[in-house]
């Protein structure tokens, strides 16, 4: 194996990692919301760190990587991609940090059940789950077949977001005496929307490293 393909074995061995453990947080974030577990919230937090350095040293690699080989055509690709990649799997890592201290910080009683199942919040977190695990496979496997099928999960987290926002809205206007409860709970709702940005940015990002394709800013 060259000196260069093993850098590059490296790099992507790197953003692997990162992404195996993002995954971990955001589903780790799931269960404590759902089942209000402060335990499990407390450790996404300080697992938070992790997720920074790996960012970090992705970054520094990607930029010597650039300026030892100035790589070209897919190589320059897959740097690029692997350096927004890893930016945007922190950011992911970040809401799912948000969601533990919410947890973690809340001052609301866990949420009515029937509420929690009308703003489909489950189905929320599992769609997110399954967008960013099916990016890592599309990415490993360098197959852009299913990007289509991760984009339209993107369109089901924006639908789901949209029906919570009414819900609450119609909710606390019925309920006043949980309306900091309410506010909180339509930020961390939020939050997950966002996540779905990023994923389905990541997959952009993949696209572009395979098929050289450009996909943002309407492309697709």
């Amino acid at each position: 194996m060259k000196h260069t393909e093993m850098e590059m074995k490296l790099l992507r061995d790197d953003i692997s990692q990162m992404w195996k453990l993002v995954i971990s947080q955001l589903e780790k974030a799931k269960q404590a919301f759902l089942n209000n577990d402060i335990d499990l919230a407390r450790e996404i937090v300080s697992r938070e760190k992790r997720v920074d350095a790996f960012e970090l040293k992705i970054d520094s690699d990607c930029e010597n990587y650039i300026a030892l080989y100035s790589p070209v055509a897919v190589d320059l690709r897959l740097v690029l991609s692997i350096m927004k990649i890893g930016s945007m799997l922190e950011r992911i890592a970040d809401f799912s940090e948000g969601i533990a201290r919410h947890v973690i910080e809340s001052d609301c009683k866990k949420l009515d059940p029937q509420l929690i199942e009308e703003l489909q919040m489950e189905e929320l977190f599992d769609t997110l789950i399954s967008m960013l695990t099916d990016g890592f496979v599309a990415f490993e496997s360098e197959n852009t077949k299913i990007s289509g099928k991760i984009m339209a999960k993107d369109e089901q987290v924006d639908e789901i977001y949209h029906s919570a926002m009414r819900i609450l809205t119609k909710y606390l206007q019925k309920n006043a005496e949980h309306i900091l409860c309410g506010l909180k709970t339509m930020v961390l709702i939020r939050k997950l929307e966002r996540i779905g940005d990023h994923c389905n940015n990541i997959v952009e990002e993949i696209v572009f490293y395979i098929d050289a394709k450009i996909l943002k800013h309407g492309g697709k």
